[in-house]
């Protein structure tokens, strides 16, 4: 079940906290080489949503145009996580948005391409712009203190990279992802916590707003032998609390999907047949001068092509 809710109690975070940590990444999609090969949600909703945008960012590795929503959360997203690490009963609105500037120039000395987000023609910054888009990124975290009380929680951890291996599938498939926190109760119950900086989604659309979080659930499950109590999605965009209680019925349903989603990535490999899903998401697409359904054309396929048997 869900709920939706303008404030949520927060669960106690104190106690024993499991061994939870886990390697780099692997790479991600099919390799041609003898590499582990590796699925997260995000390139498996990719999939869902169009095959070709899988092709593209997996294995064209198309550059893509950075966008102010996407760069506004990954900042908000560096804040919560560094709120932590202020003690109990500082951690205020007015904390929270004194690290918003720091992350950005921190986040802008790691990626300097993003500069172009803000940069007027003679290469300076649009100054008034830059200062609406980190006022946006202030209300967010305003917002955040209304739906939690950070100064009850300590996360046992934050950005906490997680994989397992199925292994009884050809050829070895990783499971791989970030959590933004994980929480454990005293009794060693999970809760699985993800900050979206948009809006909740409609009713009709909180499946697929879920997937990420049942994959979450499924690798920390398979990784350390228990299914976590909680999965709870916090929008800051329209202050929203979503949180799903999974059963193990659940999950178990959700690496079938898995299963099944790589067996068609991998006919899609061997046979370059990528085709593109047209939807109401292509307006936001990068990609569409590539796209046949917009009257382009893909860049050559790069890898080996199986021919189907008749």
């Amino acid at each position: 079940m869900s709920l939706r809710a303008r404030s949520l109690a927060a669960m106690s975070t104190t106690g024993t906290e499991p061994a939870v940590d886990g390697p780099e990444p692997a790479v991600d999609g099919p390799a041609p080489d003898s590499r582990a090969v590796s699925l997260s949600p995000s390139r498996a909703s990719d999939f869902k949503q169009c095959p070709l945008l899988y092709r593209f960012r997996v294995i064209d590795k198309l550059p893509e145009k950075p966008s102010e929503s996407a760069t506004r959360g990954t900042v908000v997203h560096a804040v919560l996580e560094q709120l932590f690490d202020i003690p109990r009963g500082e951690r205020t609105p007015e904390a929270a948005v004194r690290l918003l500037r720091p992350a950005w120039d921190e986040l802008l000395s790691k990626r300097p391409e993003l500069a172009e987000l803000f940069a007027d023609e003679d290469g300076g910054v649009r100054a008034e712009e830059l200062a609406q888009w980190l006022t946006g990124a202030e209300k967010l975290l305003e917002r955040y203190f209304t739906l939690e009380n950070p100064n009850l929680l300590d996360p046992a951890r934050r950005e906490l990279y997680v994989e397992t291996m199925l292994e009884d599938v050809e050829g070895g498939l990783t499971l791989r992802g970030y959590v933004d926190r994980l929480d454990v109760a005293p009794n060693g119950d999970l809760r699985v916590v993800d900050y979206k900086t948009g809006k909740a989604p409609g009713p009709q659309f909180e499946r697929a707003a879920l997937f990420q979080m049942k994959f979450y659930a499924l690798v920390l499950w398979r990784q350390h032998g228990r299914m976590p109590r909680r999965l709870q999605l916090v929008y800051l965009g329209s202050g929203d609390v979503v949180w799903y209680d999974p059963e193990e019925a659940d999950l178990l349903a959700v690496e079938r999907e898995l299963r099944a989603l790589w067996e068609a990535i991998r006919h899609a490999t061997r046979t370059g047949d990528w085709r593109p899903k047209r939807s109401r998401l292509c307006g936001w697409c990068d990609h569409q001068t590539s796209c046949p359904e917009f009257g382009g054309t893909p860049p050559p396929y790069p890898l080996s092509v199986i021919p189907t048997q008749p």
